[in-house]
Order: C-alpha cells, then sequence, then structure tokens
C-alpha cells in the first residue's frame, strides 16, 4: 500500500504551478487564498435557494466565485477549519 501511496503522490505533484490556490473549508462557507498574489482573498457563500436566479444551481451557486486560468498548471491547496470538506 504505501509504494502505490508514494506513486499516486508523486504523478500529482505539479513541480512548476503558474498559480496557487489555498480553500479553507468553513462550516457553512469557503475562504480562497491567491497565494502568488499578495493579499488577494476571499468568501464565497452559498447563494440561499430563495434568493437564486432561474437558471442557477440549488446548492451549488456562490456569491463570490473562483477564476482559474485555462490551460494551465495550477495547485490548489485544499484544507478545513473545522471538520472534512469536499470541494
Amino acid at each position: 500500500a504505501l509504494p502505490s501511496l508514494r506513486l499516486l503522490y508523486l504523478l500529482d505533484e505539479i513541480s512548476n504551478p503558474w498559480l496557487t490556490l489555498k480553500s479553507i473549508g468553513h462550516q457553512w462557507y469557503w475562504s480562497y487564498e491567491y497565494s502568488d498574489f499578495k493579499k488577494l482573498e476571499f468568501d464565497s457563500y452559498m447563494i440561499p435557494t430563495n434568493e437564486l436566479n432561474i437558471d442557477g444551481f440549488r446548492l451549488l451557486d456562490v456569491d463570490n466565485r473562483v477564476i482559474l486560468p485555462f490551460n494551465s498548471q495550477i495547485r490548489i491547496l485544499v484544507s478545513a477549519m473545522d471538520v472534512l470538506h469536499s470541494w
């Protein structure tokens, strides 16, 4: 099990990312930090169902979306402040 875990880690390692995004899960929202830029961080809250547009995604739409570049190497660091979260 340990040799395969090491291989999985090495396969996912990005040696020279263009951008690093740190996402921190909280109980009811996510915090994001673009660590390659100074002081670029924000919180992202889910939009309540009664405030959604007709074409909104229930339980998935947020007030501040993460913007990521296309066709670039990106490192995403995921952590949590309280419990395990899915990103």
